[in-house]
Parts: C-alpha cells; structure tokens; sequence
C-alpha cells in the first residue's frame, strides 16, 4: 500500500520537510485483534474530528484516517501519535523520502551523531540520537530557532520542555512524551558524579 505524498504535520505548525514516506509493501501489518485493541484503548482522531482539518471539505476523504495508517505500524503506548517512529523505519514499515518526488534513501542526508547533555542533576545523562531524528527532518527544522548549533549556546530545561517548547514541540504530539524519561536519559552517568556536590550540574530551569 502506497500512501504517496502523505506528510506529517505537527500541530504547532511545523512542517516535516522530509516526512513524507511509503508503507512497504511487503510488511505485514499487525493483526487484526491487536490493532482494534490499540483503536480501543487509544484512538486515534478520525481527521474530521481532529480540530485541524475542515470537516465539510470534500477532499477530505482522499485522505487517509490516521487509524487505518497507525495501526499497521509498531504500536508505543507511551503517547504521542502512539507510534514508534524510529522502529517503523529500522524495521522496513515506512521509508522517507528526501522530497516529494524522490524516492531515493541515499539522497536524505542524515547525521550519525549523539549529543551527551551532562547537566541533568541526578538523572542519567540525555542522549540526544542526530541520526533518529535526521532520518526525517532538514536540519533546518530545528536550527538555528529551535536549537543554536553551538554547543551551551541554547536554554534549554524540563521546564521549557514540558510546556511544550524546544524538544517537547514533538515529544507528547507527535512522539514519545517527555514523561517517559529514561528514553532520553539513557546514557549512564559516572559513578564519581553521585560522589560531589557540584552546584553547576542542575537542571532546575537553568541554562545548559
């Protein structure tokens, strides 16, 4: 099943520049009592009810309801669109395209990088993966408005995440909520840093 330039837009207004992908046409989807089981517990809007599109608009049903399209993919209870993106395409569900008309993965560029952010108290350290997130988005998505390329150069905090800014612009509309806090603060902290009290490694609304 091809769902041709279907995109993902996010609610704030941000456009995914390279979201637009294919379901594979050999993946299975999953079955039948699962998927009605997950409509059930965490329905997915029908588009006519969703506050975004025009209900009286005649085009509307050339689209594709978002619960015939999620549930055939790996399902994430956590939240979000209840999707776990980065398993659909690892898994071969979905692929993106670098623009509208190409269908070419080698043209997205991507960045294999991980940011270590330290400053987070007690908590393990963040992980943030480039290459997860630029698998679907133009690095323009996210700098410099969002993010300062330059390392320190960014406040960023929970505070600022859990009203909806900075990463929690998708993280809870999109993606995974800020909630789920060991996703993103994967990376083990040194046992030496239980062992001092340092009054610059805090998270409470504070710069990093």
């Amino acid at each position: 099943m091809s769902f041709g330039a279907w995109g993902l837009t996010l609610s704030m207004g941000l456009l995914l520049a390279s979201t637009v992908v294919s379901l594979a046409e050999d993946k299975p989807v999953q079955p039948e009592v699962i998927k009605q089981e997950h409509k059930g517990l965490y329905p997915w809007l029908p588009l006519a009810a969703d506050g975004i599109h025009d209900p009286t608009n005649a085009v509307l049903k050339e689209l594709s309801e978002p619960g015939e399209v999620h549930s055939m993919l790996p399902f994430d209870a956590a939240g979000g669109n209840y999707v776990r993106w980065a398993e659909a395409i690892e898994q071969g569900y979905i692929t993106p395209r670098s623009t509208f008309q190409s269908y070419d993965p080698n043209a997205i560029n991507y960045l294999d990088l991980d940011i270590i952010r330290p400053n987070t108290s007690i908590m393990p350290r963040v992980r943030f993966p480039h290459k997860k997130h630029t698998v679907w988005l133009d690095c323009a998505n996210c700098h410099e408005q969002l993010f300062k390329s330059r390392a320190g150069a960014t406040k960023i905090n929970m505070w600022l995440i859990l009203n909806g800014e900075k990463c929690g612009l998708c993280h809870g509309a999109v993606a995974f909520p800020p909630t789920e806090c060991l996703r993103c603060h994967s990376y083990k902290r040194p046992a030496s840093d239980y062992m001092r009290d340092d009054p610059t490694d805090r998270d409470d609304r504070t710069e990093q």
